[in-house]
């Protein structure tokens, strides 16, 4: 995989357009459970009550909410079964495997960081 690392800043025209990609990528990925919820998904399709399990510390309230907002930003999709009681299932979707090598990098950076802190690098 190719990291980005070596790759040189906008410069300033370019500045002002990255600055506003950033912004609105943030804006959709906002706070510290989407991701997570996005890679879960991106593993198997869930159940609430499955997701929330392998989720440690959301809270139902939390996680109905980040769900919507995921689901409006077509990154999942919430497929509604017509059994008895209804089965509700959410699942990644295609678009939200555009995020595959962001969450690769976040992950290498996380731990590269959590090894700086801990004195190891």
């Amino acid at each position: 995989m190719e990291t980005i690392e070596n790759k040189t800043l906008p410069n300033k025209e370019e500045c002002a357009g990255a600055l506003k990609n950033v912004f609105d990528a943030i804006y959709v990925l906002n706070g510290k459970w989407k991701l997570p919820l996005v890679l879960s998904l991106m593993q198997s399709s869930k159940r609430f009550n499955e997701i929330q399990k392998e989720i440690n510390g959301i809270s139902p309230k939390v996680l109905a909410n980040e769900l919507k907002d995921l689901e409006l930003n077509f990154l999942i999709k919430r497929n509604v079964y017509p059994t008895t009681p209804v089965s509700i299932v959410y699942e990644a979707t295609d678009y939200s495997y555009t995020l595959k090598n962001i969450l690769i990098e976040l992950s290498h950076w996380g731990e590269n960081h959590r090894n700086k802190v801990k004195g190891k690098v």
